[in-house]
């Protein structure tokens, strides 16, 4: 028995260490070139490069997810529900990824986004883009960067639109690079991350890529100082703004934007419906203090939904002559 223990207690200590060559991103981003150049050798591909990229992203929609759904949609339709097709089966190419943390195995949303975005591999759990957890100051220079950063460099239009907060894992890791997921605000952070020059998410989201030309989700209330009342929920602590430094972010996004452009603030849905698109280049939209509601509970007179959310972003962003990046996610 005393064997055994000893066995599986080896076993745990050695899947803690993580190999050094782990902890470079360009050892997953070879892995996964490898990956592509195998499957490409099996197949005839059209390899002209796309004008427009829009990635939607489930979140959580993992296969048992995917089954579940194809097999109420058929029960809905008064049939068995196994044989029913979601639309995305009818797609002529379909692949699975794998994706895990170097620091335990479970893995989430900020850990695999450093692989979809940003092509290296993973992140250990916790975190976003930053290899010590808590810790920012650790791989300072050596942050990797993002698609979103890749299609600004080469003039496109970027966007990121999600029915949670802004600042959540999957679409803060196209801009941020933050030591733990949690830091929406400062007002989240601990004494020694602030102290030790930390940013949180909602400043970087200002700060790292000021020009992202739509931004549209939940989160008010990490930008706006601590106990600032809620636009739309005025008489709710819960709601109140959350940040130590004071600073009112969507001012500073303002103040941040390129000479020529011009901006927009919405919070509800009618103005966002209402957006002077021919005139409009920016536009952070913001429904909710925090996530947004759940599409069964959503007041459609005050929150748009995800289709008039992504409908309104193409609209902007096709303007620009050279293409877009959007980002679409469903939380």
């Amino acid at each position: 028995m005393k064997f055994l223990l000893l066995i599986l207690l080896a076993q745990l200590c050695s899947a803690t260490l993580v190999p050094e060559k782990e902890k470079d991103p360009e050892y997953w981003r070879e892995q996964a070139q490898e990956t592509l150049r195998n499957a490409l050798r099996l197949q005839h591909l059209n390899q002209n490069v796309a004008k427009n990229l829009i990635l939607f992203l489930g979140d959580g929609m993992g296969v048992s997810t995917v089954t579940a759904a194809r097999i109420l949609k058929g029960q809905l339709q008064n049939h068995k529900g196994e044989e029913s097709l979601l639309e995305m089966d009818k797609f002529p190419y379909v692949a699975l990824a794998k994706v895990m943390g170097t620091r335990g195995g479970a893995q989430a949303g900020w850990g695999s986004s450093a692989a979809k975005w940003c092509g290296a591999g993973s992140s250990r759990v916790g975190m976003m883009i930053l290899d010590t957890r808590d810790r920012c100051n650790t791989t300072k220079g050596q942050e990797v960067t993002s698609i979103l950063r890749w299609a600004k460099d080469a003039g496109k239009a970027v966007g990121i639109v999600t029915t949670t907060r802004v600042t959540h894992a999957t679409p803060s890791a196209a801009y941020a690079h933050s030591a733990n997921r949690d830091w929406y605000s400062d007002g989240e952070m601990p004494p020694d991350a602030l102290e030790g020059g930390c940013r949180d998410i909602a400043r970087q989201l200002v700060e790292n890529i000021p020009d992202i030309e739509v931004i549209l989700g939940g989160g008010r209330k990490y930008m706006f100082p601590k106990n600032a009342s809620d636009v739309e929920y005025p008489h709710e602590d819960k709601h109140r703004g959350t940040r130590l430094d004071r600073r009112d972010l969507v001012q500073a996004w303002y103040d941040a934007k390129p000479p020529g452009k011009v901006a927009k603030y919405v919070w509800h849905r009618r103005d966002l419906l209402a957006l002077k698109l021919h005139t409009v280049s920016l536009s952070p939209g913001l429904f909710e203090p925090g996530d947004m509601v759940y599409e069964l509970d959503r007041n459609n007179e005050t929150d748009p939904s995800l289709t008039e959310m992504v409908a309104v972003a193409i609209r902007m962003l096709q303007k620009n002559s050279r293409g877009f990046f959007l980002l679409v996610e469903g939380g």
